[in-house]
């Protein structure tokens, strides 16, 4: 069925269209699972997540390429190529709890992303890392960012697990060895889908009131990074208006900036102002201080939002009276709308002044048009907006070299401090490691 369900939209918000999947150095892989079939080594798989697709491509990965690839390098594997993974607990909320069912049955464990520390699933993972009868899979973006060709911030829960898995083989007197396998992921168009691009241009200025711009015939690339550029320009201006007068936040109509800054560079920082300011909206709310990067305040917003819609001081809450019933209801619609100023911000934690001028290819420029687009439906009351499919898909994976966690973890002995520059440093070095593989 994988080949079916990546092929086939089969949820709105699974876009799929992918008719091709194709892995680089995959021998590599299959040489690492024969190691720890043999009990030799135990590893990690931390595979980029730029997209929702990107489990079924790793699915593919291990359940067909690999396999295959071991077969024509005589590399005998002898039992099931998959791994375990862990996921975030609100995919259920919002994709269904058939999700769930399935993730469980598949070695999916859930995570509890936010302010407090899950150290139910921590463990469980933990536990698996070290003892389990296959590997485990972490995206360690923590989320999508809708970029093949950017690596947001890694978060440090991935090296942490190494570490933490070479200590308890320590204590267990077990020889293997702990590795951290990086893999890439990217997408590119089968064709380049100029004329979808163009239709949904002229769907995002319709739905937001832009009057449609005039385009000489056979002009080439650049007339699409105009409308892309006056489009923005126009949103952000919108919406500094909308969050000046009715959420009554301090937003000068000019932006301090270098003087040499370029007029897209200024509208960057428009743009992480407003993403800010939207922030800081949700976050007067449920009481949330900001702190970390847009990414971490996010994770925060996300986890209060679920306490207030999803109330653990209620276990029974069909058996409340009306009165209490309808309070509850009460927060829990406010609550969601005020998470929806942390999902715009979601769609663009990963935008740059340049990523589209250093590569003007369809990918980009259709990366950037759907996360307007996706901010545009959220606004307009759809949850889960089905993103229109520009066109057919290829998927390039490309496994990277491994990183033995074991040969750092004896340098990192003897104090705390020693301990955290540890976890640092293995963090950095498997975000140059997966950055160096998109390129």
């Amino acid at each position: 069925m994988l080949p079916i369900a990546l092929r086939f939209r089969t949820r709105p918000w699974l876009t799929a269209g992918i008719v091709r999947v194709e892995a680089k150095n995959v021998e590599v892989l299959a040489e690492l699972y024969q190691q720890f079939q043999a009990g030799k080594i135990r590893f990690l798989l931390a595979f980029r997540h730029p997209e929702v697709e990107d489990p079924l491509c790793m699915l593919y990965l291990l359940s067909r390429i690999v396999p295959q690839v071991a077969r024509q390098k005589g590399i005998t594997l002898q039992s099931l190529v998959h791994s375990y993974f862990l996921y975030d607990r609100g995919m259920t909320v919002w994709a269904g709890k058939w999700l769930g069912w399935l993730f469980s049955r598949l070695g999916g464990v859930p995570v509890h992303r936010g302010r407090r520390l899950d150290r139910q699933a921590i463990q469980t993972a933990r536990d698996l890392f070290a003892n389990g009868e296959l590997p485990i899979a972490v995206a360690p973006e923590g989320g999508t960012n809708g970029h093949s060709g950017i690596v947001s911030p890694l978060e440090p829960g991935v090296a942490q697990m190494g570490f933490w898995c070479v200590e308890d083989l320590q204590k267990a007197n077990r020889t293997e060895t702990v590795i951290i396998i990086p893999i890439a992921i990217q997408y590119r168009y089968v064709e380049p889908p100029w004329s979808k691009l163009d239709w949904l241009l002229s769907k995002l200025e319709a739905d937001s009131g832009l009057s449609p711009m005039e385009i000489e015939q056979g002009e080439g690339e650049e007339i699409y990074y105009q409308r892309l550029c006056r489009l923005a320009e126009y949103l952000i201006t919108e919406m500094e208006e909308f969050y000046r007068r009715f959420y009554h936040q301090d937003i000068p109509k000019t932006i301090s900036t270098d003087e040499s800054a370029t007029p897209n560079q200024v509208l960057i920082a428009r743009l992480h102002r407003l993403l800010d300011k939207a922030l800081q909206v949700a976050e007067q709310y449920f009481g949330v201080q900001a702190r970390g990067n847009s990414i971490d305040r996010c994770r925060r917003l996300e986890e209060a939002g679920w306490n207030y819609i999803y109330r653990e001081d209620l276990p029974d809450i069909n058996a409340l009276p009306p009165f209490k019933r309808g309070l509850a209801d009460w927060i829990a619609q406010e609550a969601d709308l005020r998470m929806r100023h942390m999902r715009i911000v979601e769609s663009f934690v990963a935008v740059t002044a340049t990523y589209i001028q250093e590569q003007p290819t369809a990918e980009r420029f259709a990366e950037t048009a759907l996360l307007v687009y996706d901010m545009l439906s959220r606004i307009q009351n759809t949850t889960l907006p089905g993103r229109p499919q520009l066109g057919l898909r290829e998927t390039q994976i490309t496994v990277g070299e491994p990183i033995s966690v074991t040969e750092r973890w004896k340098n990192c002995q003897g104090d705390r401090l020693a301990a955290r520059q540890g976890v640092s440093d293995l963090t950095k070095d498997l975000q140059i490691a997966l950055e160096k593989m998109i390129r």
